[in-house]
């Protein structure tokens, strides 16, 4: 008996669509760039999880694995978790890739005005409303089985750029005006750094930026977020308004499980160990 294979379906892009509803979104972000740990921390239950490339060892072959893992996950909450991807750099060629090897929704570092946002937003979209390149059967249209991926894959897609310094924060308004930017992350490491306190995101004038940047994303009806391992002041950047919020980092987790275990059975012995310093 013959049967019809029936075309498959574009993903839904559970995250983009929770942050156009305004429902706000908890995070992890993962900086430890194995497949396995991809797959442990996405059955958390989070809603999403950074996969980073900006400032850990990973690339675009071993990420292919790191999303297949998310998506094998066996996820804690009532919806698998969403994977967000953090290129190196803003860079239409690493943008094509990632996209290619089906990466849904990008985390773009350092966007400072309007152009490069406009610049982002063109790598994601094929001509003629962008640059992205015709990969053919690659795995985001599940190797061409998904026959409406050309026409639809923006529709799917979630691009969110990262404010990172006080002129890039002076933007704020032009950037979330450029049409197909969904989220404006701001950095607070790097702003911090960028205002004159680094490594002090808690400094009274960069906490003040960072919740007046987040009320001013809001009112231009983009989704804003951030990382915040504080938990007091992570409440408050989502009482303030921002809607994807990272509330730990998986190796601050390790570290500091670490950390504690070896100093509770040194500590009667009387060697201790100082403490490690977090920037985040």
């Amino acid at each position: 008996m013959s049967s019809t294979r029936l075309p498959m379906s574009l993903p839904t892009n559970t995250f983009k669509h929770a942050l156009a509803a305004g429902r706000p979104q908890i995070g992890l972000w993962s900086t430890l760039p194995s497949p396995y740990v991809s797959e442990l921390v996405a059955g958390a239950g989070y809603d999403w999880v950074l996969l980073d490339t900006e400032h850990s060892p990973s690339d675009v072959p071993l990420m292919l694995q790191q999303l297949q893992a998310v998506a094998a996950a066996v996820p804690g909450g009532a919806t698998a978790t969403a994977p967000v991807v953090r290129p190196p750099w803003n860079d239409p060629v690493l943008i094509k890739r990632y996209l290619d090897i089906g990466a849904q929704t990008l985390l773009l570092p350092f966007v400072q005005n309007a152009d490069e946002a406009r610049a982002a937003v063109a790598a994601t979209r094929y001509a003629p409303a962008g640059i992205r390149g015709m990969g053919g059967s690659v795995r985001a249209s599940n190797f061409g089985r998904t026959a409406d991926y050309v026409a639809r894959a923006q529709d799917e897609l979630c691009l969110l750029v990262q404010v990172e310094t006080r002129d890039a924060l002076a933007q704020i308004e032009a950037i979330a005006a450029v049409d197909g930017i969904d989220g404006i992350f701001i950095g607070p490491a790097d702003l911090s750094a960028s205002m004159g306190y680094p490594g002090n995101a808690g400094h009274p004038e960069v906490r003040a930026a960072i919740d007046d940047a987040i009320r001013r994303i809001r009112a231009c009806g983009k989704a804003p977020g951030i990382l915040m391992t504080d938990e007091a002041r992570a409440r408050e950047c989502l009482a303030h308004g921002a809607l994807f919020v990272a509330v730990a980092i998986d190796m601050l987790l390790l570290r500091n499980g670490a950390d504690a275990a070896v100093r509770r059975f040194r500590s009667a012995a009387g060697d201790g160990s100082p403490a490690a310093t977090n920037i985040y």
